[in-house]
């Protein structure tokens, strides 16, 4: 104290005026750390509204956090719609009206047939009637997919064979709505072309269990017949005392015959009736079915 005392004075005040300065800046380094927490501290505690806004960040956003009814809505959709297809898939599979639930039954049952014979033996040589016959045969009737040979596909909702007795018996009758002919597999000019060749004979119409098929082309000039009626002949032409020939013969059916009537998957009663290609026998018949 002497010492500062004996200083002149305007060395003390220099002094003065330092020192007070250094402990100026002590107090400011002791509170640049523990007392900027100290305010935020009491900031926080005294504003918490301030603290508990919501954030502007992305992850706040509706688009990242959408609602339980936008979740649910995407995987609810297909769902449905896939248990829709099931349903009706199900139905067509247990005999709905679909004309596929058909593709593969099978119907047993008899056939009540007429038949006219006509011949040419009169002077003028015009057609006249020879007889007629009635009787009955054990048939069936067999549906299935639609065939397909080459690059096409029958035109019908299901392919048909009917068949009343046995093809080789006298009276037999036969239906085929088509059939996959093997051919060349090249064509005049040398091209290749596929040899399996689609022949379509029936156009078959089938709606709420009713059917309506007409034999459109018997395919004789292709010489591939399938829709027979087998008939005996005479073995001399206009000479019936000299008896027939054995086991009948195949006669094509004509376009223009007709099978109708009712078919589903129980059973058929369905009626026929057309004739031959020749002209020499006229037939109808009735067919009482059930599915087996």
């Amino acid at each position: 104290m002497t010492r500062v005392r004996s200083m002149p004075r305007f060395v003390r005040g220099r002094l003065t005026a330092a020192v007070g300065a250094g402990l100026l800046c002590a107090c400011l380094a002791g509170c640049g750390h523990g007392g900027a927490a100290t305010a935020d501290a009491s900031t926080a505690s005294a504003d918490p509204l301030v603290s508990a806004a919501p954030s502007s960040a992305p992850a706040s956003s509706p688009e990242v956090t959408p609602s339980v009814a936008e979740q649910s809505t995407p995987a609810d959709t297909p769902t449905t719609q896939e248990a829709t297809t099931a349903a009706a898939q199900e139905t067509v599979a247990a005999g709905g009206s679909g004309a596929s639930a058909l593709w593969g039954k099978a119907y047993t049952g008899t056939a009540g047939i007429s038949v006219d014979v006509y011949d040419y033996c009169t002077t003028d040589g015009s057609r006249r009637l020879a007889g007629s016959r009635t009787y009955s045969m054990n048939s069936t009737l067999d549906l299935g997919r639609p065939q397909a040979g080459g690059d096409q596909t029958e035109n019908n909702p299901f392919s048909m064979l009917f068949a009343a007795g046995n093809p080789a018996q006298a009276g037999a009758v036969s239906f085929r709505s088509s059939s996959v002919s093997t051919v060349s597999s090249q064509d005049l000019a040398g091209h290749y072309r596929d040899p399996n060749l689609l022949l379509t004979y029936w156009d078959i119409g089938w709606s709420d269990g009713e059917l309506n098929a007409r034999l459109t082309d018997p395919h004789d000039r292709e010489a591939v017949v399938l829709n027979l009626l087998n008939w005996p002949g005479l073995l001399v032409a206009c000479r019936s005392d000299l008896g027939q020939m054995p086991g009948g013969f195949p006669h094509a059916l004509a376009a223009g015959t007709t099978f109708t009537g009712r078919l589903d998957g129980s059973g058929a009663s369905l009626t026929a009736q057309g004739g031959t290609v020749d002209g020499v026998v006229a037939f109808k018949f009735t067919f009482d079915g059930t599915a087996s």
